[in-house]
C-alpha cells in the first residue's frame, strides 16, 4: 500500500495491538484508510514494519466497535457510514447530550467545569494549526469527560461508541478551509454558558453544536466520495 503514514510502534505485543488500533483510529478519521476499501493485515503491518499479528488482533478490535468488517480471504473492508446512518447517530446523540449538559450545567461544581477549560481550548488550537488529528482527540476528550461529570458510566461508553461509530473521513479539506474553527470554538461557548448556570443557554448550544456537527459530517462524506 505505502501511503499509510509511518507511525514508530515499539512495546510489547498487548500494548503494540492497542497503539496499532489506535494508529488505525487515527488512519480512518483522517481518511487515509477510506471507507469501502479492503486493507489486508500483511501490507498494513508492513507500513508499520511490524509482524502482522498484532495489527490482525488490531482490526478484529475496530470490527468490534464497527469501523471495519472482516472480509474472507481478503482483509478488513472499512464500513461506510450513509446518510441514514449520520442522522440516526445524531439524533441519538442529541437524546442523551441536550438535556444531560442541562442537567450537570445544575450540579456540576465551578472548579469541575474549569477543568475543562484547557481541554476545551487545546481543541481550538488544534483547528488553528490544522492538528486534525489532535483536535479529534482533543474533542473526544472533552465530551466524554463533560458527561462523566454525570456519574453515569454507561452513557459516557454509549456516547463513546457513537463518537467511533459517526467517525470523520476525510477533513482535510474542511481544515484547509478553516471550517473547523468554528466548531471548535463551541467548546468555549458551551463551557463559558455552563460555568455562568445557563442551563438552558447550554442547552440550546449544544444543540447547535450538534447540528454543525452533522453538516461537517456531511461535508466530509461528500468530499471523501469525490476523492474516489
Amino acid at each position: 500500500m505505502g501511503h499509510l503514514k509511518h507511525r514508530d510502534l515499539n512495546a510489547t505485543r498487548e500494548r503494540l495491538r492497542d497503539q496499532v488500533a489506535h494508529a488505525l483510529r487515527a488512519a480512518l478519521i483522517s481518511g487515509e484508510l477510506r471507507p469501502g476499501e479492503v486493507y489486508s493485515a500483511p501490507v498494513l503491518a508492513e507500513d508499520f514494519g511490524i509482524s502482522a499479528t498484532p495489527v490482525r488482533e488490531a482490526m478484529l478490535d475496530l470490527a468490534r466497535e464497527g469501523l471495519v468488517e472482516p472480509v474472507r480471504n481478503k482483509g478488513f473492508r472499512v464500513t461506510e457510514v450513509n446518510e441514514r446512518d449520520l442522522d440516526q447517530y445524531t439524533e441519538i446523540r442529541a437524546l442523551i447530550e441536550i438535556p444531560m449538559v442541562g442537567r450537570i450545567t445544575r450540579s456540576a461544581g465551578r472548579a469541575e467545569l474549569e477543568a475543562l477549560r484547557p481541554v476545551a481550548e487545546e481543541i481550538v488550537r488544534a483547528a488553528r494549526e490544522h492538528d486534525l488529528i489532535g483536535y479529534l482527540e482533543a474533542d473526544r476528550q472533552f465530551h466524554l469527560s463533560l458527561l462523566t461529570l454525570s456519574g453515569n458510566e454507561r452513557l459516557v461508553e454509549t456516547v463513546g461508541d457513537l463518537r467511533k461509530r459517526s467517525r470523520l473521513y476525510g477533513l482535510n479539506a474542511l481544515d484547509e478551509r478553516g471550517e473547523l474553527i468554528p466548531s471548535a470554538q463551541e467548546h468555549l461557548e458551551l463551557l463559558d454558558l455552563m460555568l455562568a448556570g445557563d442551563a438552558k443557554g447550554a442547552e440550546k448550544c449544544m444543540a447547535k453544536h450538534l447540528g454543525h456537527v452533522r453538516s461537517l459530517w456531511a461535508k466530509s462524506e461528500a468530499a471523501a466520495k469525490s476523492a474516489r
